[in-house]
Parts: structure tokens; C-alpha cells; sequence
């Protein structure tokens, strides 16, 4: 019998959503105080986790979900930072992601 490796799960959060690690965008409060994408997932600091839909982010940077999650305030440049990946990201192609991992 094989045993399937445990993958470890993170709470979104705007979403609330519970999913694999590998699913979801850390950001990283850095020592040094900056907010980024940390899209290894191993940078120190404090992280918090997000969903790759527009919409989460949207919410996160809405509603100061990151700052409080972070325990900081985002300067203007991490602002822009956030806003621009979050530009990039495909409304489409994580609705289709989201629909495959509920089917199965």
C-alpha cells in the first residue's frame, strides 16, 4: 500500500478557504519591514496566505486583511507591489483551477 504524502494546508485569507500550500501566494512581512511576494514560500518573516484570484486580493487590499494579517502598515510602495501582481493574475484561468480541484 502507498502512502500519500501529507501536503500542508493554509487558510486564505480573505476567502477563508482552506487549501494545500502550493495552491495559494504567500506574502512575507521581511525583518526589515517590506511586504513582498514571497513565491518560494521560504523567505523569513511573517507570512500570510492568499488565493490566486483577483477577487481575494482584492478583499485582502480592500479591507486591510494583509496589514492585519502582517501586523503592519503597507507603505505606498508595497501597495503598488500588491496591486500589480494582482493585475497579472487571471480571473479565468483560477475559476477553471478552482472548478478541476473540487471535481476532482
Amino acid at each position: 500500500m502507498v502512502r500519500r504524502r501529507r501536503q500542508p494546508q493554509r487558510t486564505c485569507i480573505a476567502c477563508r478557504e482552506v487549501r494545500t500550500k502550493r495552491e495559494l501566494v504567500r506574502i512575507v512581512r521581511t525583518p526589515e519591514g517590506q511586504v513582498m511576494i514571497d513565491p518560494t514560500g521560504k523567505m523569513s518573516g511573517r507570512g500570510a496566505y492568499l488565493c490566486r484570484s483577483k477577487h481575494c486580493w482584492e478583499v485582502a487590499l480592500r479591507e486591510s486583511r494583509i496589514q492585519r494579517a502582517l501586523k503592519v502598515t503597507l507603505s505606498e510602495m508595497d501597495r503598488v507591489r500588491l496591486e500589480r501582481y494582482m493585475a497579472e493574475l487571471d480571473e479565468e484561468k483560477t475559476v477553471v483551477n478552482s472548478l478541476k480541484d473540487e471535481t476532482g
